[in-house]
This record gives structure tokens, C-alpha cells and sequence, in this order.
């Protein structure tokens, strides 16, 4: 399976010199939401999109930009409590902010995520809100000509707040068979080594993406820049001899079962080549990925 780098946007100084430079660099996808830089993300995104128009781009919904809590309580989409609380997965609000992303975008995005749904909801309240959630986007694939939908979660998956089997079970029930959801993303490093320690086990969200054909992408491959000082250089010639310490940790998520792609956030060239070079090696075996876990611990 071939993983790729693609870029994310979140810590992104400069969104579209970002996606300018790593496209020039053969980036096939950028991932983005419309709370990130100030909520102008998807805007700064449209132009750089207009000049490259064979990059895929992801976005999301749920998170409430500021500067859109006073629009969609005037147009109906929000209740004030919603907007006061800065999330929702209310089916009026998912489907507005579809909307305005693909206005923003200026074309229709590759894939929606619902961002965070465990945010702010009590367990027995998420299926209910979920199911209608996925109506609402199997509504705006048709409406907006969207390949598809999936899940983007922090703590999801490791909570056990739900799991891939049940997210395709109400995706089945509310689409059937043809139903549009496609990926999910979540953090996956050497911070985050739960789910590549259950795949080397043969369980898990990555080996139940991996068998029902779900792309996975891998969020936070350095933990928001801290991964390199927490990698010991002994621990980083175990996983790569020579590598430096980022590198070995971008190799360790790109080799993790079941993940087509690893998300960076850079506008530095030398960095993503770097990371490119990383992401697109053999990958590392489960022998190596097992004493890494023993290492670091999950």
C-alpha cells in the first residue's frame, strides 16, 4: 500500500503558500476546516485550489468559526446556545456549512468530516445525533456533487466513544450499501501508538479500516512539533539509522497498518522533502514497530 504526505492546515502560518509549495512538491491532498487561521482557512485555500485543480482537498464540520456564529443564527441554522457552545452536529448547521465551505472553497471538497462529534455530547445522545449527521451528508454528497463523508476525532476511537463497525452500520442504515462514508482521521505517532500497537495485534480501527476499504488518515505525525525532542537519537537509529528525529517519526506513522495518509502542517520545502522522503520509504516492519511500542509505551 503506497502512503502519502499531504498537508494540513491547522498549524499553518500561511495557508496558501502552503498549499502552493507542497503541491509544487507533488502533493495529491490538503486537509482543512473552516476554524482554522481565524476561521479563513478555506478562503486563503480558494486561490491557491484555482491553480492547481487536480489537488484534493478535505474539510470539516462541527467546530462554529467565529465569524460564522452570528451568520448562521440569523439564517436559521444555529440556535444561540449552539452558537455560545462553538459546536454542533444539528442537521440545519452541517448542512449550511457545507455550503458555505464549497462557496468558500470555490468548488465542491473531496471529502466532509464530521470534526470531533464526541465534542460536547453524552454518550447515549451521540448515535441519534450521528445518524442524522450522516443523512445530512449523504444529502449534501447528492446536493454538492461530494464523493463522500467520514469521521475526523481526537478521542474517539481511543475512548471508545464508538467504533469503526458501528459508524458503518449507521452509515448502511441511513445510505445502504452505497453509502458515502470514506475515510477517517485521527492522531497516529509515537505519542499516539494505541492504534498501531491493536493493528500489530490484529485488532483496532486501522485493521477495520484496512478490511472494509476506509481511508485512514494520520493527524498530529509530530504532535504539534514536539515529537523530535521527545525521541531519543538511540530510539531514532532503532527505527532508522541515520534519520533524524522527525524523519523516524514520520516513518513510524507511514508504516502503521491500514493508513493511506499522513497529514504535516509546513511551509518550509526542505522540512516537507524531509518528511516526503520519510512518508514514501519501504515501510518499517512489524518487528521494529513492535520495539518502538515496547519503548515508548501506548
Amino acid at each position: 500500500m503506497t502512503v502519502e504526505l499531504a498537508l494540513g492546515t491547522y498549524r499553518c502560518r500561511d495557508v496558501a503558500a502552503a498549499v502552493r509549495m507542497a503541491a509544487a512538491q507533488g502533493a495529491a491532498w490538503v486537509d482543512t476546516a473552516p476554524n482554522y487561521a481565524g476561521g479563513r482557512a478555506e478562503a486563503l485555500l480558494s486561490t491557491a485550489l484555482a491553480e492547481w485543480p487536480a489537488l484534493k482537498v478535505s474539510t470539516k464540520v462541527g467546530y462554529i468559526p467565529a465569524g460564522a456564529m452570528h451568520d448562521g443564527v440569523r439564517a436559521g441554522a444555529l440556535s444561540a446556545e449552539e452558537a455560545e457552545r462553538g459546536h454542533s452536529l444539528s442537521s440545519a448547521y452541517i448542512a449550511w456549512q457545507v455550503a458555505r465551505s464549497r462557496h468558500a472553497l470555490g468548488r465542491a471538497p473531496d471529502l466532509v468530516f464530521l470534526h470531533n462529534p464526541e465534542h460536547g455530547l453524552a454518550d447515549a445522545d451521540l448515535g441519534d445525533r450521528l445518524y442524522q449527521a450522516f443523512a445530512t451528508l449523504e444529502a449534501a454528497c447528492d446536493q454538492h456533487g461530494i464523493p463522500g463523508y467520514g469521521i475526523s476525532t481526537w478521542t474517539g476511537f481511543a475512548r471508545k466513544t464508538f467504533d469503526l463497525p458501528a459508524l458503518l452500520e449507521t452509515a448502511t442504515r441511513v445510505g445502504g450499501r452505497q453509502h458515502r462514508f470514506r475515510a477517517v482521521q485521527l492522531p497516529v505517532s509515537v505519542v499516539h501508538l494505541a492504534p498501531i500497537a491493536q493493528a500489530l495485534d490484529g485488532y483496532g480501527v486501522l485493521v477495520d479500516a484496512q478490511e472494509a476499504g476506509i481511508q485512514v488518515f494520520a493527524s498530529a505525525p509530530l504532535h504539534g512539533g514536539e515529537v523530535p525532542d521527545m525521541i531519543h537519537p538511540d530510539l531514532a537509529a532503532l527505527i532508522w539509522p541515520g534519520a533524524g528525529t522527525a524523519q523516524a517519526a514520520l516513518a513510524v506513522a507511514a508504516s502503521a497498518p491500514g493508513v493511506n495518509r499522513v497529514l504535516l502542517s509546513t511551509n518550509n520545502t526542505e522540512h516537507w522533502s524531509q518528511a516526503a522522503a520519510a512518508v514514501g520509504r519501504p515501510p518499517l516492519s512489524p518487528d521494529v514497530l513492535r520495539r518502538v511500542v515496547d519503548v515508548l509505551g501506548t
